[in-house]
């Protein structure tokens, strides 16, 4: 019997594919046998030269995901560079942090545009290539935040809830056109995002105390979860939030 789990031939979308969480996806994505379009602001050289050392063809599409402007190039650039799109994954997002009673509209604004807005049109523009074909596959990347509030982040908390709902909202509107939706949600992981709460003594604590796992999580650690929802091993599974967090929705 085939491996389920093998990704030869596939062509992958990764935003924010340049550090953290995408690049370890990217990776992973690349070592089940996918070639990969590494998208952000920063260009993703070290990743895209991780990729090609796997025996995989990477390209680099610079794009600034704050606005849906590059929404439609980033899928051209794909086509053109690799030659097809089997697989999306919305990584890319910020953060930004204030007492709600202190939030500014801009910090609203510039957080939701990016983790909500482009991940919807980079969706569309992804799913009407996909629904032609008869096959895709898209993750979302969600949040702990998701299932919860959170503390001084609403926009983020706000983002990553509507991602959850779109989530479910895409996969029932295009589960019977041979496209899944899905998406994973990282519990506390090791990034630049979640910095600010590393460095924290009492919030780090707090955080630690939670997990049964005992440990933050490492970007790696999500690797596995997005092989297997890109994968023929996930062809039944839609509209799923996958929590990859160490046991922290458990406790």
């Amino acid at each position: 019997m085939s491996n389920p789990f093998d990704l030869t031939g596939k062509v992958a979308i990764v935003t924010g594919a340049n550090t953290g969480i995408g690049q370890a996806i990217a990776l992973a994505l690349a070592a089940a046998g996918a070639d990969v379009a590494c998208v952000g602001r920063t260009p993703a050289e070290d990743t895209a030269a991780q990729i090609r050392a796997l025996g995989r063809r990477a390209a680099i599409v610079a794009a600034d995901l704050s606005t849906i402007e590059p929404v439609g190039r980033v899928v051209d650039e794909t086509l053109a560079a690799l030659g097809g799109l089997d697989i999306l994954v919305n990584n890319a997002g910020i953060i930004r942090r204030a007492d709600a009673v202190d939030f500014t509209e801009a910090d609203w604004d510039a957080v939701v545009d990016t983790n909500l807005k482009s991940v919807f049109f980079l969706c569309q523009a992804a799913g009407r290539h996909m629904i032609a074909q008869g096959a895709g596959r898209i993750i979302n990347i969600a949040s702990m935040l998701t299932f919860q509030g959170g503390i001084r982040v609403p926009s983020y908390t706000a983002s990553k809830s509507g991602i959850g709902g779109l989530t479910k909202l895409l996969a029932n509107e295009w589960a019977g056109k041979g496209v899944t939706v899905n998406a994973i949600a990282p519990g506390y992981i090791a990034t630049n995002n979640t910095a600010a709460l590393q460095a924290d003594e009492t919030r780090n604590r707090a955080i630690l105390d939670r997990i049964p796992a005992g440990r933050w999580g490492d970007p790696a650690d999500l690797g596995g979860a997005a092989v297997f929802l890109a994968s023929r091993a996930a062809d039944y599974v839609q509209g799923h939030i996958l929590a990859v967090d160490g046991g922290w929705l458990a406790r």
